[in-house]
């Protein structure tokens, strides 16, 4: 091809990038046309790699040419691209734009926990009618687990409390406390007469975990020693409960049970509050729920504590705060509670 073919493919290939460049509508086609145009395997750089075999006057012509084209194609293409890039800019922060007179996004709040919640009413519930709260410590002495509680060494009751027991050189064998009973004796051996207390805090036992246990588990005591207390001012304070926590219509029915620090001891129902006493699933049938243990203190324990049995009685109860939670919010497995689920948990 001669000097001047090649100079007319020159001009063609200038005014047809020109004119594609103006119907360009993004900065994107605009690159793609530049490494089109201008890249290693256009026919720009085509004919460029030519230009050795021509004559020196012929390849100064052609040179001189396609550094033109060369040129002019940049510039139009700079230039498109500006004006496109801004284009789409303002487009794009148009449509980014932020209208202040909305409300703002608060930020995700924590929750207290569903057991913490039951917590604090069980607690309000009694503070409402005169016992103060107190805390005790989770690692105790066998003897206060045990044997202040009228549970010596060889008692069958034992049985019932597989405890976590703390490797150690003390005579005094610490565990995790298996209730918080213990708190009982720790108390009455720190004060004289009245005394209206509970106690809540978390325990340890040896359990297998199954909807209905778990071998972690927050527990509550409630004692009240005074002078004249009967086995009916106990159920009284327990249905003054009952109607604070599952609501005003609720009754309160007892069941002969055995605790080694109570005689007589009882298992605490209360109506069902699904079905109002006449039978459903969540009662099994029977319109009576359990709900904890309880009887009036027994008179070796308050012995061992140095108070008189024979001008003070008491009585003591013991609620598992799992057990309340999961009747109070119709949960089927208490350890839903502590899986961690944010779900579940936004839900209180």
């Amino acid at each position: 091809m001669s000097v001047s073919e090649q100079r007319a493919q020159l001009e063609e290939l200038r005014a047809q990038t020109i004119m594609t460049l103006e119907k360009a509508d993004t900065a994107e086609e605009v690159r793609q046309l530049r490494s089109d145009a201008l890249g290693r395997k256009s026919e720009l750089s085509g004919i460029n790699n030519k230009l050795g075999s021509l004559e020196p006057e012929g390849r100064k012509e052609l040179g001189q040419v396609i550094n033109s084209v060369r040129g002019d194609i940049e510039t139009a293409i700079e230039a498109r691209l500006i004006s496109l890039e801004a284009k789409e800019r303002s487009v794009r922060v148009e449509s980014e734009t932020i209208d202040v007179t909305l409300p703002g996004r608060a930020p995700a709040r924590g929750r207290i926990h569903p057991i913490t919640q039951v917590i604090d009413e069980i607690l309000d519930a009694f503070i409402g009618i005169g016992f103060r709260v107190v805390e005790g410590p989770v690692v105790e002495t066998d003897h206060y687990n045990f044997e202040a509680l009228n549970i010596p060494t060889d008692h069958s009751a034992r049985s019932m409390y597989d405890s976590f027991y703390i490797k150690s050189d003390s005579l005094e064998m610490p565990l995790i406390r298996a209730h918080t009973s213990p708190m009982q004796a720790r108390i009455m051996e720190a004060q004289d007469p009245p005394v209206y207390v509970v106690v809540p805090g978390r325990c340890g036992r040896r359990d297998e975990p199954t909807p209905n246990h778990l071998s972690g588990f927050t527990q509550i005591e409630g004692l009240a020693v005074d002078e004249g207390l009967s086995f009916a001012d106990m159920k009284g304070t327990l249905e003054v409960f009952a109607k604070a926590m599952f609501g005003p219509h609720q009754r309160v029915r007892m069941h002969p049970s055995y605790f080694p620090f109570t005689e007589p001891s009882a298992e605490v129902y209360v109506s069902c509050f699904t079905c109002e006493g006449i039978g459903c699933p969540t009662c099994r049938g029977e319109g009576w729920i359990e709900i904890m243990g309880a009887g009036m203190v027994h008179p070796k324990v308050l012995r061992g504590v140095g108070y008189d049995p024979e001008r003070y009685t008491g009585f003591a109860f013991g609620m598992g705060v799992e057990r309340i939670a999961k009747l109070r919010y119709a949960v089927h497995d208490v350890r839903t509670f502590y899986e961690n689920d944010l779900r579940f948990l936004a839900e209180f």
